[in-house]
């Protein structure tokens, strides 16, 4: 029998667009001998189409497994995966808790420091709730300002002067309550993809070099001009330790199924810092979590088929679990 799979996509939120386009990229490599898909559509205003997962286990008997394709807010957050866990589905990539911490920068960074590993000096503000002297002069400019849960460099700004930085701020705060100020690093952006649930592997990573001044929404997904480069330029010592790292912070914040981290390495320094985790990264034609792993030898029908026996062998042992006395 073919396995029912439940493609989970759209979404309330502002990367809707790039989750359509990610779900048609994974949607076109399943096997149609091996899947059934069904397609469940998430309006921007947040209506199901078709209406098909149910809180009462007894009413999802036409679903196998659960693919949420979503990207960012009530999607990548935890709140879709804790539905999932309430309807007994199983799902591809991370749990309630690691796609909470993870979709939140700041209580990311907090786990990641707390396991030694590198981050970037960062403040963290909130919406309406930050004066001039806060903010300006905490770091040296440029600074980097970011909504705290959101991904795909929405609201993301870069900020030269006090007044662009405050700038920056009212933009961020159109789309969270939480704002990221962080240190400008003046260096390299890599990726690297994990893989994996009680022993996750990372890919080779990728370099990203942008074709603006860093690697906003814009450059992502609408003027395809940034440069990738799979396998990126590192010596072998620096491949490890980004490949270390990045397994270091999937376990950190307790991920399964899959992630994408993405990093920094400071020209001056040679040091790595994590800049964060995704926790279902882009799936489209130009994404690189699936790039990375078919560098490293697992072509892209072959992840996903991956990734469905991740969520099942998951699923399975959960269902050792005693929940009542």
């Amino acid at each position: 029998m073919k396995t029912r799979v439940a493609v989970l996509y759209g979404g309330r939120t502002g990367e809707h667009e790039v989750s359509l386009r990610s779900a048609e990229s994974v949607i076109a490599a399943m096997d149609p001998h091996k899947y059934e898909v069904h397609r469940i559509l998430i309006t921007k205003e947040g209506r199901w189409e078709p209406r098909a997962i149910s809180p009462d286990p007894c009413a999802n008997r036409e679903i196998d497994v659960v693919f949420p394709v979503l990207h960012g807010t009530f999607g990548e957050d935890g709140t879709v995966q804790g539905l999932l866990e309430l309807a007994d589905l199983p799902y591809v990539g991370a749990g309630v808790l690691a796609s909470a911490v993870s979709m939140d920068k700041e209580v990311m960074k907090r786990l990641v420091i707390e396991r030694g590993l590198p981050v970037v000096e960062y403040i963290m503000v909130r919406r309406g709730e930050f004066q001039r002297e806060d903010v300006c002069g905490k770091f040296p400019f440029p600074v980097f300002v970011k909504p705290a849960n959101l991904g795909s460099s929405v609201g993301v700004s870069k900020a030269k002067t006090c007044e662009e930085l405050l700038a920056a701020l009212e933009q961020a705060a159109q789309f969270d309550r939480k704002i990221i100020v962080e240190r400008g690093i003046q260096g390299r952006e890599f990726e690297c993809s994990v893989l994996g649930n009680e022993n996750p592997v990372a890919a080779v990573p990728c370099e990203i070099i942008p074709s603006r001044e860093f690697y906003d929404y814009e450059d992502k997904y609408i003027l395809n001009q940034a440069q990738t480069i799979v396998p990126a330029h590192l010596t072998p010592d620096q491949t490890a330790e980004i490949q270390r790292l990045a397994v270091e912070c999937y376990k950190s914040v307790d991920c399964e199924g899959m992630a994408r981290v993405d990093f920094l390495l400071e020209t001056s320094s040679g040091k790595f810092y994590i800049n964060e985790i995704n926790t279902i990264p882009g799936f489209t034609s130009i994404s690189m979590y699936p790039k990375m792993w078919e560098a490293s030898g697992l072509p892209y029908a072959q992840l996903i088929d991956r990734l469905i026996e991740l969520a099942i062998e998951r699923h399975r042992a959960k269902q050792a679990t005693q929940f009542s006395r």
